[in-house]
């Protein structure tokens, strides 16, 4: 896919959004056909621009009920001297920053602190929030999601470094020697700005 594809995922996930309210709220059997033939358009021009089947696209892009919200992706940022923690992933065999999805009757604080363990194998105690970011407004493959993504400082408190069961290699590094990058999950400018926080403690939390 090219970048011209991108607004028509972006009015795809937009159309779902609308049909899923619009089945959830609506007790008007005339609405409720105009509000599936809505959801089977987003499905058709998701499927135009992403050649993944209708069948796969209803599983994971139009099967939810109730208001559509965004999802939560929680990130554990941890540094030892001036390295980044970063964790390599089985799924494309690229590194991120330990985390994943939030988890039900978690807090975020908490989905970090356990991401960091499963990921990594180090007890981490979670100190401050660094950032929100809304995953569409920065440079990431597009995803099938809307999706917030919450950066949380964390410090290593102990545990020993290992592979988790979606990581193969972990490590720290410098914001000079990078590896390369999981790009749906973490990209450049996200890891300087968690050194930005590193380098510069009284930095205010940034909601973008």
């Amino acid at each position: 896919m090219d970048n011209l594809t991108y607004p028509w995922l972006e009015v795809a996930k937009r159309l779902q959004a609308v049909a899923q309210a619009g089945l959830e709220y609506s007790g008007n059997k005339y609405d409720i056909d105009r509000y599936n033939q809505v959801r089977q358009i987003s499905l058709e021009i998701m499927h135009d621009f992403t050649r993944l089947p209708i069948n796969m696209l209803v599983d994971v892009f139009a099967s939810e009920k109730g208001y559509q919200t965004p999802k939560v992706d929680v990130r554990g940022v941890v540094f030892r001297e001036n390295k980044i923690l970063m964790v390599r992933e089985t799924i494309d065999d690229c590194w991120s920053v330990p985390g994943g999805w939030a988890d039900v009757g978690l807090t975020p604080f908490e989905v970090a602190r356990k991401e960091v363990f499963e990921e990594a194998g180090l007890d981490v105690l979670p100190v401050r929030l660094l950032a929100v970011l809304d995953k569409n407004r920065h440079n990431h493959p597009p995803d099938l999601y809307h999706i917030y993504k919450i950066f949380v400082l964390c410090e290593e408190k102990g545990g020993v470094l290992q592979n988790g069961m979606e990581t193969s290699d972990t490590g720290f590094f410098s914001q000079d020697e990078l590896p390369s990058l999981s790009t749906p999950r973490i990209t450049v400018e996200q890891i300087r700005l968690m050194f930005e926080f590193k380098n510069n403690p009284l930095k205010q939390a940034v909601c973008d």
